[in-house]
């Protein structure tokens, strides 16, 4: 408590925006600013302790753990600070939690700031995760704002996962990779929200692999680039079983952007069913002219447009 008080207004606000934090969160935490842990807390069932060499935490969650949270936020306002950190995260069997990560970067010098959060999940038989990971960037300096997050899931029979992943403003390089592993009857859904402006760069990449019979993944991205920004979603769903896959990018195309979509399916058993779609296009004039009429400017129209497609 007393060292989430001592947090600036900076850090306090990108806490607002990575983790929806206005105060101390209830359950388990650890809150790491500029390079260190800055609060911590633990509970009976989940135990967060420091790793030997110092980059990153293991998160321990007992088994038959039900309705509780764990937040690992990361600030950093010191420009010219990078590091990259693990976190492993082994989640009991029959448990039912929700996961709270993120990244906020506000940078007012000249120097690039970079944070590399490797997040590795054992999940197990029958437990349930809801992780929801956000990036956020601000500051008016001319050193970038990185974040090269690392996910790898490994999902043990009848696991379940729900991942939100949400990148809408600031961050000026972003090349995100994730790979998952599914076992018998585990079932994972990604729902990427990303928002490119300016000169940015953000790469999604996803490898899931289901290898047990009856595996279920399906992996949805929605996306914006504006101005000279750059997007590449590349999602490969492999099926090495009886199971079934999904995997769309759907994305709104502005200005001089570029947009890259890859999605790839490899059946590698005759009762894999796979399905990929990708769609990539620009607002359509009708829309703006619509909500013209009902008294908004076209930037407003467009506003609307685009947080109503991100929602």
């Amino acid at each position: 408590m007393a060292e989430f008080q001592k947090m600036d207004a900076i850090q306090k606000r990108m806490l607002r925006e990575v983790a929806d934090l206005h105060s101390v969160p209830e359950g388990a935490y650890n809150i790491r600013a500029n390079g260190v842990s800055a609060a911590r807390s633990t509970t009976a069932n989940i135990d967060i302790v420091s790793k030997e060499n110092g980059a990153g935490i293991d998160i321990r969650i007992k088994p038959g753990t039900v309705n509780e949270s764990v937040h690992i936020p990361v600030v950093l306002s010191q420009s010219g600070l990078k590091e990259t950190v693990y976190n492993d995260f082994y989640i009991g069997e029959d448990s039912d939690v929700v996961i709270v990560a993120g990244c906020g970067i506000d940078n007012c010098g000249n120097q690039d700031s970079e944070h590399d959060g490797i997040h590795r999940f054992y999940v197990g038989k029958n437990a349930k995760v809801k992780y929801v990971e956000k990036h956020y960037g601000s500051g008016e300096g001319t050193g970038k704002r990185i974040l090269n997050p690392g996910t790898e899931v490994y999902m043990e029979e009848g696991s379940s996962m729900e991942m939100e992943m949400v990148q809408i403003k600031g961050v000026d390089s972003t090349d995100r990779k994730t790979i998952a592993e599914l076992a018998a009857g585990a079932r994972l859904v990604v729902r990427e929200r990303l928002m490119t402006h300016g000169d940015q760069y953000a790469v999604s990449d996803y490898r899931v692999t289901l290898n047990g019979e009856g595996a279920n993944a399906d992996v949805v991205s929605r996306s914006v680039a504006r101005d000279n920004s750059y997007q590449k979603f590349d999602s490969r769903i492999i099926g090495n079983a009886p199971c079934t896959g999904h995997t769309e990018c759907d994305a709104i195309i502005m200005d001089k952007a570029r947009i890259l979509a890859i999605p790839q399916l490899e059946a590698n058993d005759l009762d894999a069913a796979l399905i990929h779609e990708a769609a990539i296009g620009k607002i359509a004039g009708e829309q703006i002219i619509k909500l013209m009429t009902l008294g908004l400017t076209e930037s407003e129209a467009e506003e609307q447009i685009i947080n109503g497609f991100l929602k």
